[in-house]
């Protein structure tokens, strides 16, 4: 299955550190509520990356084709799997964060969901808001370096 997950959802954990997924991201991830899914930190900021298991899976398959006799490969392996939790649903559809990995995050109370292409990331609210509003990044610049070159029209059609 392809996943593309869409939205942005903010959300409150609850006493036992436990977050209700939001009814969207239910109803995109139909048919992966009932697998286990992985919990892991991020490798560019601090929050966390929410993996249906097939989506996991195809992560895994790219990471198993480093070799592991180079030690930069079993360095990045060692530290992209740092923290990296199996976590399921609960009856009522929450998810319950580790200590450890909130702790990293910087997660307190109120959190963003964010969909990130095949994964949800999870942010404190207040990282994720100084994130998205850094004026440091000029957006329409990144987007020109990272999306300029696709679909380069053929050079011979005037």
């Amino acid at each position: 299955m392809n996943t593309h997950l869409i939205g942005v959802y903010e959300c409150k954990l609850d006493a036992k550190s436990r977050l209700m997924l939001p009814k969207a991201f239910k109803k995109q991830l139909l048919s992966s509520l009932d697998d286990a899914f992985i919990l892991k930190r991020s490798v560019f900021h601090d929050c966390l990356e929410l993996f249906p298991m097939d989506q996991w899976h195809k992560v895994v398959m790219d990471i198993n084709q480093l070799n592991r006799f180079v030690k930069k490969n079993n360095d990045f392996i060692r530290m992209f799997t740092a923290g990296v939790k199996l976590i399921s649903l609960d009856t009522t559809g929450r998810l319950l964060i580790p200590k450890d990995l909130q702790l990293y995050a910087g997660i307190k109370k109120n959190i963003v969901l964010s969909s990130s292409a095949n994964m949800i990331e999870i942010w404190d609210k207040n990282s994720y808001e100084s994130i998205i509003n850094n004026d440091e990044v000029d957006f329409a610049k990144l987007a020109e370096d990272v999306m300029g070159s696709k679909n380069i029209e053929d050079d011979s059609i005037s």
